[in-house]
C-alpha cells in the first residue's frame, strides 16, 4: 500500500495569503493579547462572601453559576479562602510579583548612610593628617604659623 502524499500545512485561500504575507505590502491579522486579571482585595473578599453565602443556601448551581459570572475558577475561591483564613482580610491584598527585596527600605537607607559616614571619617583622617604634616613642616622650617580663631 503506498504511504499517502504528505499535505502541506499552507492554506492557498486568499485570506490565508493575506495573513501570512509579510511587511511588503499585505497587513497582517493580529489577535490582540490578553491581559491578566487583577482583582482588588475587596473584591476577593466579596466573592468569598458571596460563595460562602451560595454554601449556606444549599444550592450548588448558585456557586457554578458564581463562578461562571465572575470568570474565575474554584481553585482560585479556595487559596482565596485560606488566604482569608490564615490572614484575614490583608492576605487577600496583592502583593508586587517577582523577588522580595532582601532589605527593606529603612535597611537600605541605613547602609547607604553608613557608607558615606565611612567616606567621610576616611577624608577627615587624611585632612587631619595634612594638617598635622603642615603643623611639622612650619615646625621644621622654623616659620610662624598664621593664628586662627577656631583653632584649640
Amino acid at each position: 500500500m503506498p504511504k499517502p502524499s504528505r499535505i502541506p500545512d499552507r492554506d492557498p485561500s486568499p485570506e490565508s495569503e493575506r495573513r501570512q504575507a509579510g511587511p511588503s505590502g499585505a497587513t497582517l491579522e493580529t489577535v490582540p493579547k490578553k491581559t491578566r486579571r487583577v482583582f482588588s482585595a475587596a473584591d476577593k473578599l466579596r466573592i468569598v462572601k458571596e460563595a460562602d453565602v451560595c454554601l449556606t443556601s444549599g444550592k450548588r448551581g448558585d456557586l457554578e453559576a458564581l463562578l461562571r459570572r465572575e470568570g474565575i475558577y474554584s481553585s482560585l475561591l479556595s487559596s482565596w479562602r485560606s488566604q482569608l483564613g490564615a490572614h484575614g482580610t490583608a492576605g487577600l491584598a496583592t502583593k508586587k510579583p517577582g523577588r522580595k527585596p532582601r532589605l527593606t527600605e529603612a535597611e537600605r537607607l541605613n547602609t547607604e548612610l553608613l557608607k558615606r559616614n565611612a567616606v567621610l571619617e576616611n577624608k577627615l583622617r587624611i585632612a587631619n593628617a595634612l594638617i598635622a604634616l603642615q603643623k611639622k613642616a612650619h615646625e621644621v622650617l622654623g616659620i610662624a604659623l598664621p593664628e586662627s580663631d577656631g583653632d584649640s
